[in-house]
């Protein structure tokens, strides 16, 4: 099982650590696309912090992000479970995780990063700030650099396993599985009911969906279709429905009714 889930805008920078080294992070074969976006990402905000600051979106009191992408070469780094932050992070929990989750968190988890493509918990980044919509001039949509490579080293990664696709839209937009690996592929819909109304509500989704991988990997249940992670989550606790099978892979709605 391989359980794909979308970066954080926020990311906590480490004070001390070793530069960053493309060549020692996995998926080897994205070596050349991270090298493409790093040295465009960093050029435009060395060379050019205004026109950084509106292509990524940042505001006056941000313009800190475009220095700190400025210095990535030679920025300290740690591990990506420790860089990433926010609602999701924060109800997953790497760092609380019990020694054998941590173990499986490393065989089977995996995160979608717009500078990276992809990376695992172990994998030693800096902070950094680009988003998945960004367009880099000289290189063009980082969507669009993805979609080019991302499929080989996602579908090394999940081998012969389940993909529990958990991304946002912008982030889904890098790869998407292939008709022919549909039924291998378990989306995750978090639905808030309330009032006998059902709503996608950003907090919700973001917790419910940590805290889901959180419960995955301490209870080290490796479902290996959509219908047996549907029968798994249904064993830890949560209500699931699960939609009918699509050449994009079975969605399952999570419903929950607090958070």
């Amino acid at each position: 099982m391989l359980i794909l889930l979308p970066p954080s805008e926020g990311k906590t920078a480490p004070r001390r650590g070793k530069p960053l080294d493309l060549g020692s992070l996995s998926s080897p074969s994205l070596t050349p696309a991270r090298t493409t976006l790093l040295e465009a990402l960093v050029r435009l905000c060395a060379d050019d912090p205004e026109k950084a600051a509106a292509v990524l979106g940042l505001g006056p009191a941000q313009r800190d992000l475009v220095q700190r992408n400025a210095d990535l070469a030679d920025a300290p780094t740690a591990r990506a479970d420790a860089i990433y932050t926010g609602v999701l992070y924060d109800a997953l929990g790497f760092d609380t995780l019990s020694p054998a989750a941590r173990r499986r968190a490393t065989a089977r988890v995996a995160v979608t990063s717009s500078l990276f493509g992809i990376v695992r918990p172990g994998d030693r980044i800096p902070a950094y700030r680009l988003s998945g919509d960004a367009t880099l001039p000289g290189t063009g949509s980082v969507a669009g650099v993805w979609r080019e490579v991302l499929g080989e080293a996602v579908t090394e990664a999940v081998g012969t396993g389940l993909l529990v696709d958990l991304r946002s839209g912008t982030y889904a937009a890098f790869w998407r599985p292939a008709p022919e690996a549909a039924r291998r592929v378990a989306t995750v819909r978090v639905l808030h009911e309330s009032g006998g109304r059902r709503s996608a509500v950003s907090h919700f989704n973001k917790a419910t969906k940590g805290r889901i991988v959180r419960a995955l990997l301490e209870d080290g249940a490796n479902p290996r279709t959509p219908a047996a992670l549907a029968d798994a989550l249904g064993r830890l606790g949560w209500t699931v429905e699960v939609g009918e099978p699509t050449a994009r892979g079975t969605q399952l709605d999570v419903v929950v009714t607090e958070v």
